[in-house]
């Protein structure tokens, strides 16, 4: 692990000459003792640990420009995945900064109950998302199933024109987002009793199921068959899509940091 920082010069002279400390580029926050990362970091930076009151901060020198490219992205992942093969981490989304190591330090001290805390409550843990967005295709087993829909397709069929035909798309359509929307709370009833926690996310009329989902990384398994179960249940109205294992973005507020830019 590397030392946190070295002596301040002790001259006058030294000091003046001394160059201003670097922005710091930070991955996320775990126990003190654990190894450095050897992955590269953002724009290719070594990845070194800053350590202070049994916590350890992952950083690196922030590069001059920082842009979201997508090697850099995942630089950033695998520094993350370093971590958490160790233990549990709480992670830093992309371009996090801090001004300098003395104040990132201080913010670890000043901090280090609320972090630990946050470390002791995903320990052990991952993150998986579940998102389910409307499918389309069932509108004629729907209207079978609905009288008022059966009733106006029936007066539209006899009597067709230009506004019936708009009216029963609409209805159509409402009706399809409002089988999937009971699909998604039937869904998310089912594989909430799996997690330790969970987190809703946006939706909108066709994404109409964004939640995460904080498990014990032995639940690993069982939570993705039951999502399957569900997407064998309700694949007529709705599409499941899981991701995970995360780093347990969702469940952290680390506030050490401030994000770049702000």
């Amino acid at each position: 692990m590397t030392a946190p920082a070295t002596a301040a010069a002790t001259t006058g002279t030294a000091e003046a000459q001394a160059p201003a400390p670097k922005a710091l580029y930070v991955y996320g926050i775990a126990p003190a003792g654990i190894r450095s990362p050897r992955s590269p970091g953002v724009d290719g930076a070594p990845v070194r640990l800053l350590s202070d009151s049994g916590l350890c901060a992952a950083v690196s020198d922030a590069p001059p420009r920082l842009r979201p490219r997508r090697r850099d992205l995942l630089a950033h992942q695998a520094v993350l995945d370093e971590l958490a093969a160790q233990g549990p981490v709480l992670p830093m989304r992309f371009a996090v900064l801090s001004p300098r190591p003395d104040t990132l330090l201080s913010q670890l001290r000043s901090d280090a109950a609320h972090l630990t805390a946050q470390l002791d409550g995903v320990r052990g843990c991952v993150e998986f998302n579940v998102k389910g967005t409307v499918v389309p295709g069932h509108f004629a087993d729907l209207v079978r199933r609905d009288d008022k829909l059966r009733g106006l397709a029936l007066r539209t069929r006899r009597r067709p024109d230009y506004e019936a035909n708009v009216r029963l798309g609409e209805a159509i359509a409402l009706g399809v987002r409002r089988e999937a929307r009971r699909a998604a709370r039937e869904a998310f009833a089912h594989l909430a009793p799996l997690a330790v926690r969970t987190v809703g996310g946006t939706t909108d009329d066709e994404q109409v199921l964004s939640a995460s989902f904080l498990l014990r990384s032995a639940d690993e398994a069982r939570f993705r068959e039951a999502v399957a179960e569900r997407a064998r249940a309700c694949g007529d109205r709705l599409a499941l899509s899981v991701t995970g294992p995360l780093p347990c973005y969702s469940f952290v507020d680390a506030r050490p940091t401030t994000p770049a830019g702000r």
